[in-house]
């Protein structure tokens, strides 16, 4: 038996200055579990949609549960165990992904295969994907995560958020954007594709931080989540190359066209890196110091 959890809403819960700041933080968390449930438990979803969906809000619980680590005793250990269960179904993302290069490098026409051999691969591709999709989300695997929901979703109840100063947040949230911005690449011609996944996780991270406090300055912060999501998105990109790339590799379903996809994969991942450098150069322009010292004035400026 399930413990109930509120259903997600369209409208997603943020901090505001006019509003007690533990009431709203316990009602994002909760908001991110439920959409979590659904994602398990609604009978309309492909598999592939609900592994997609489940892993983006585990990606917003831990970059929550990373905001009040200084304040909640056990969060570490939420965020860790949200990470596992995320990998748990981690290998039903590969096919996928690499579905995503492959078209990607087919829509540049970068990649130089006849139309049979590219629908042969394509068609392995899909293959793949379809046994990921069965074999990982089994009915055990997900009543195993249901139940960590559950208990998820009564320890939010006790979290000890009351009475809560905002410039303890704003610091958080300043050390985030430190963080990340000490993953950009001094030279993005370098970077490989370890160094552009350890940037990418920051940069998710904080993006789901920001969606919190967006309320502060709409305008701004819609602007500013949508930069950060179109970075991650072209971190990404690399990220599902380096997937297809996997596929290549001796004994693997796509090694016979490797000396064809590999060179494709680095010509389309270079050109997304530097693109994606020119995003991170504008969205990490402020000093983290005036980052959490605008946030701090715009809250001020809102009670």
């Amino acid at each position: 038996m399930h413990a109930f959890i509120e259903p997600a809403t369209d409208e997603k819960p943020a901090l505001q200055p006019n509003a007690a700041i533990g009431p709203a933080l316990r009602a994002i968390a909760a908001n991110i579990l439920a959409k979590a449930r659904v994602a398990l438990t609604d009978p309309e979803l492909t598999n592939q949609t609900a592994v997609h969906d489940f892993r983006r809000a585990m990606k917003q619980w831990r970059a929550l549960m990373r905001l009040l680590e200084p304040f909640i005793a056990d969060a570490d250990s939420w965020r860790r165990e949200a990470r596992d269960h995320a990998r748990s179904l981690a290998h039903a993302r590969d096919g996928a992904a690499a579905l995503n290069a492959f078209d990607g490098l087919a829509e540049k026409a970068i990649v130089a295969l006849s139309p049979r051999s590219g629908a042969t691969v394509r068609g392995r591709i899909e293959a793949l994907r379809g046994n990921e999709e069965q074999a990982v989300l089994t009915p055990a695997l997900r009543d195993t995560i249901l139940a960590w929901l559950d208990a998820a979703a009564a320890a939010v109840e006790q979290w000890p958020l009351d009475p809560f100063d905002f410039s303890a947040i704003a610091s958080q949230l300043a050390d985030s954007y430190r963080n990340a911005r000490r993953r950009i690449p001094t030279d993005w011609t370098l970077a490989d594709a370890a160094d552009l996944h350890a940037l990418r996780q920051r940069v998710v991270e904080l993006r789901y931080q920001m969606e919190l406090v967006e309320p502060l300055w709409p305008r701004f912060g819609r602007m500013w989540t949508e930069e950060a999501e179109r970075l991650r998105e072209r971190l990404g990109r690399c990220q599902d190359l380096e997937v297809l790339k996997r596929f290549t590799a001796p004994h693997q379903p796509l090694a016979r066209w490797r000396s064809r996809l590999t060179p494709a994969c680095a010509e389309r991942s270079a050109a997304l890196a530097q693109r994606a450098a020119r995003i991170t150069h504008r969205l990490f322009a402020e000093k983290p110091k005036a980052f959490r010292q605008r946030l701090e004035a715009l809250w001020e400026q809102g009670r």
